[in-house]
This record gives structure tokens, C-alpha cells and sequence, in this order.
């Protein structure tokens, strides 16, 4: 009997009580602990990581995604210039030169003076040319509109864009209506049944000729 009791120990003390584990009642408000790393909470998602700098599209609202290439569209048939319009912006065109001509011509064949009759016609030569580039060149070029054009209403603008072609473009556009000559002036009838109405300097250009309100 006594083998049983352990050392120091009286039969008559009381046996020593077990350790009581207390568990705290549930608290509905609180905060939940730190979780293992790499292991999210239940029913919670995991925090996306961020991925490398220049991967995925923007946060809505954000910048990032490119602006709109500037330019225009080719405008659709309804727009392009009619045949008449292009005939009379031509003539307007042709006929301010020849204005300037016959009347610096009046003075210059009254002289009788052969060397005046020279510097004369170099003088109106040079006039005439000089507005020819500055008219279907450099205004017709950078505003899409020579004075002709302005008067009755259209513009000239490139096929692919819709804007201006600029003085180089232009210039070359004059120098192609050569094409327009050959055989029987039958470029400057195209337009006629052109789905475009294009002549075929516009055909070698990439140029229409469109209403300036289409």
C-alpha cells in the first residue's frame, strides 16, 4: 500500500486536482489573428500580387491606354465635290492669273521699248508663277483651299487622312494634271463616273476634291 503513495506524501492528504482549461466565449467583433504565411483565411480571396512593371492594362479611368491617332476619315461618297464645283473653282483659278496678265500687258506693249517689252514680260512671267505657288501651292497645301475652292466651297484633302496635303503634295497634284490632258482631256471627265470623282492626278496623288461643309 504504502508503494503507491509517492514520496512525502500522507495517505491522508488530498489528492491534488487536475488544471481546469478555461476557453473566452466568442467575440463576433473581433479581429482574426495573423494567418500562416502563403495560406489565406477562409472565405477570404488572397491578395492579387502586383506583376511586373508594364504587364496588364490599366486601372479604369487611368491613363495609359493610347490617344486616338489624329486625322479624319475619307468622307463617304455624299461628300466628294461635284464635277460642276471643280470646274468652276478651276476657272476661278485660271482666270486671276490671266486678270493679272492681260492687265500689266497693257502697259508694257504701249511702251514701244523692246528692252521695257522684255523686263516687262519677265516681270508678269514671274507674276503669274509666283501666284500660281502661292494659290494652288502653298494655300491649297497647308488649308486644303485655293481661292477658287474657297469661293465655291470645296477643299482638297488626301485620300488616307482626310487632311491637307501640304505644299509639296500640292505642287505635284499641279504638275500631274499633264495626265489629265491625255487623250482628249478625258482625266478631267473622270470624275464623272468616278465612285470618288477623282481625276487621275487624284488617282496617282491619293487626293479628293470634297465640299468644305461635308
Amino acid at each position: 500500500m504504502s508503494a503507491c503513495v509517492a514520496p512525502g506524501r500522507r495517505l491522508t492528504d488530498p489528492a491534488p486536482e487536475a488544471p481546469v482549461t478555461v476557453t473566452p466565449p466568442h467575440d463576433p467583433y473581433a479581429q482574426p489573428g495573423p494567418q500562416p504565411y502563403g495560406r489565406p483565411q477562409y472565405n477570404q480571396q488572397p491578395h492579387p500580387q502586383p506583376g511586373p512593371a508594364g504587364y496588364g492594362p490599366p486601372p479604369y479611368g487611368q491613363p495609359g491606354y493610347p490617344a486616338p491617332l489624329p486625322g479624319y476619315p475619307a468622307p463617304p461618297r455624299g461628300a466628294f465635290a461635284s464635277w460642276g464645283a471643280r470646274v468652276g473653282s478651276a476657272l476661278i483659278d485660271g482666270l486671276i492669273p490671266t486678270a493679272i496678265a492681260a492687265i500689266l500687258t497693257i502697259p508694257i506693249s504701249m511702251s514701244g521699248d523692246l528692252g521695257v517689252t522684255l523686263i516687262g514680260s519677265l516681270l508678269l512671267f514671274l507674276a503669274v508663277l509666283g501666284f500660281t505657288i502661292w494659290n494652288s501651292g502653298y494655300r491649297q497645301g497647308t488649308t486644303g483651299q485655293s481661292v477658287g475652292k474657297k469661293i465655291v466651297g470645296t477643299r482638297l484633302v488626301t485620300a488616307a487622312t482626310g487632311q491637307p496635303v501640304g505644299f509639296g503634295l500640292a505642287i505635284g497634284r499641279q504638275l500631274a494634271h499633264i495626265l489629265d490632258g491625255l487623250p482628249f482631256y478625258l482625266g478631267y471627265l473622270w470624275p464623272l463616273w468616278d465612285e470618288r470623282r477623282q481625276t487621275f492626278a487624284d488617282k496617282v496623288c491619293n487626293t479628293l476634291v470634297v465640299r468644305a461643309d461635308g
